[in-house]
């Protein structure tokens, strides 16, 4: 397909890098020239060619403030285009689009749950769909031929496709996307208190928690108060939460302490596993590598060479360490066999755990 997307940000920038590698022509538009150039040298020389085609397909990946004007002007351009968006909001946009039925019908709302903290072009990758989810949100006139074009397109870069309602996917993105973003921040903001030498003693924890909170200010502020009638009922129910953990650390409530965490357990269990299917259970595999280039890919090497598949994996390193800890998540039959593996080529692996 001729693709014009018009954002040249993380995601769109991923988008045409994904959609070049399967052989569509992809061009971009940008208000920002840097980006532009940017995302333009990353695609390549196909960029040139693209633009004698006619635009069959327009992507928006700008930010939700200007996002119906410039889906308007993108319309007027091309109108026998198809559209569709990649914000992280909704139920706006949807209702401003359905105010114009011929537009309505040539467009259909996605927002795929994927990202980085790195923001701009330089960030992106064309593997960043892969295994995420894609929801799509169609107006009440969004024509079939749109709506399928919509979803090949989030399937073809790697991601699995939900169809949810605009104002479903606003509420529901409250609590698992726009809360985290939220608690990472609030957490990095706290750390401006610690010194210099208590920062030192950070292990991977915190770096976990707080990676979020490298995320662009101004996309984020926006996507936030955009959406504050579903942020600010989240935020009440933790504000909640918050005020009976102190009245019971307060108190010495060790049972109701204990609760919260067993409670936290069972949360994180609901979290969809690989694929959006039920969350497995995997062993994990500690092993102690050297600070030094090639361990990584060394031991993919031979993961690869007994045929296991890694799900996941972690790192943990301190500064002026010569060591670093890798642990990988793999089904407890190919954490058996990795291990056997590794031992017999004499590398430092541990014994196999059933949480991290």
């Amino acid at each position: 397909m001729r693709i014009h997307i018009v954002g040249a940000g993380l995601i769109g920038t991923s988008i045409g890098l994904g959609l070049t590698q399967l052989g569509d022509l992809v061009t971009f538009e940008d208000s920002n020239p840097d980006h532009l150039r940017v995302a333009q040298d990353l695609i390549g020389s196909q960029n040139l060619e693209a633009r004698s085609t006619p635009i069959e397909l327009v992507i928006l990946s700008t930010p939700v403030e200007v996002l119906f004007d410039t889906l308007q002007a993108q319309f007027s351009q091309n109108p026998q285009s198809m559209f569709i968006d990649v914000s992280g909001l909704k139920s706006e946009l949807i209702q401003q689009v359905e105010s114009f039925p011929d537009l309505a019908s040539r467009f259909c709302g996605t927002h795929p749950m994927a990202g980085r903290e790195i923001s701009g072009p330089t960030g992106a990758r064309a593997d960043l769909f892969q295994g995420a989810v894609w929801i799509v949100t169609p107006t009440s006139r969004t024509e079939e031929g749109v709506v399928s074009t919509a979803t090949s397109l989030a399937k073809s870069l790697g991601a699995s496709v939900r169809i949810v309602e605009a104002e479903v996917h606003d509420r529901a993105i409250s609590a698992v996307s726009h809360l985290p973003q939220v608690f990472s921040s609030l957490l990095a903001q706290t750390l401006h208190q610690s010194s210099e030498e208590d920062l030192s003693l950070a292990g991977q924890g915190i770096r976990d928690l707080t990676r979020l909170a490298d995320s662009s200010p101004s996309l984020w502020s926006e996507l936030l108060l955009h959406n504050k009638k579903n942020l600010l009922k989240s935020l009440a129910t933790v504000q909640a939460s918050i005020a009976k953990l102190i009245n019971d650390v307060e108190n010495d409530d060790k049972k109701a302490v204990f609760d919260l965490l067993k409670l936290g357990n069972a949360g994180k269990s609901l979290i969809p596993g690989k694929h959006g299917g039920i969350a497995r259970a995997y062993a994990y595999l500690p092993i102690v590598i050297d600070d030094k280039p090639g361990q990584l890919a060394a031991i993919f090497d031979e993961c690869a060479n007994v045929k296991v598949n890694v799900e996941d994996l972690f790192i943990e390193h301190s500064p002026g360490q010569q060591t670093g800890l890798i642990t990988l998540a793999l089904s407890q039959d190919d954490a058996n066999i990795l291990r056997s593996h590794l031992v017999e080529k004499n590398w430092r692996v541990h014994e196999i755990r059933a949480s991290r």
